[in-house]
């Protein structure tokens, strides 16, 4: 994709899953590479992937709800160079209906899926305006959009992400910076293995995956392509956007 080629990338949760795949295509794509993420020997697994394919990365344990480790994490990257893109992906959910939840449960979902990402933004932000240019891809989800049984805090915080997205981008059109908003469906990744735990759970991931059309969950390796195209110069007249990588779970006019 065009003008990824010697960017400066930040993405959080790059430890598995979609973080993991979406580092290493950026790595093919000739970007460095901050891996953010506190699992520490997950994100040093990714970088040794990208830096076995020819790439360059590092990684940075951090808490992304913790705004000190976040400051810290953000300021040693850049001091070898500006953030071009900031790829907010980090997040958690476990299946619990609402009226069976607690604020303790409430409170690990926020601080994770809604300030995390606030705490990123704010840290990298102020960079990018600096340097009149830089994108942010935020990791959504459907749930944000439709909802999701089971889900109801986590949907809530997702759809928070959408908005806060939508509203950023218009605030900072004129300085040169886009945001946008993937979306995505259930997907086999660590955090469905761990959402799906328990009877409640795991009926859920069932009567999901048999309502895709494409009659598969999503891999990994569906997401990056679209999350790189975001961060290129080919998306260079796009901002403000959501588009939904479900296998057609949601379809949106």
């Amino acid at each position: 994709m065009r003008g990824l080629n010697g960017k400066r990338v930040i993405l959080t949760g790059g430890g598995s899953g979609i973080g993991r795949a979406v580092c290493e295509r950026f790595g093919e794509e000739g970007a460095e590479v901050a891996v953010f993420d506190m699992n520490e020997e997950g994100a040093q697994e990714t970088v040794q992937h990208i830096l076995d394919a020819g790439g360059k990365a590092k990684a940075f344990k951090v808490d992304i709800t913790d705004r000190a480790q976040v400051d810290k994490a953000v300021a040693e990257f850049e001091a070898g160079g500006p953030v071009d893109i900031l790829v907010n992906n980090a997040g958690w959910d476990v299946v619990k209906p609402f009226l069976d939840s607690d604020a303790e449960h409430w409170k690990k979902l926020i601080d994770i899926n809604l300030y995390g990402p606030l705490n990123m933004h704010h840290a990298v932000l102020p960079g990018m305006v600096e340097n009149g240019k830089g994108r942010v891809v935020n990791i959504a989800s459907d749930a944000g959009r439709v909802g999701s049984s089971g889900e109801s805090v986590y949907a809530a915080c997702k759809g928070g992400i959408i908005a806060f997205t939508k509203t950023v981008a218009r605030e900072l059109a004129r300085k040169g910076i886009q945001l946008n908003a993937v979306a995505p469906g259930p997907t086999d990744t660590p955090l469905l293995a761990q959402f799906a735990q328990g009877d409640t759970g795991a009926k859920i991931a069932e009567g999901l995956k048999r309502a895709i059309p494409m009659k598969r969950l999503g891999q990994p390796s569906d997401y990056p392509g679209i999350i790189c195209f975001l961060a290129s110069d080919d998306a260079g007249f796009i901002t403000g956007q959501v588009i939904s990588v479900s296998g057609g779970l949601s379809m949106h006019g």
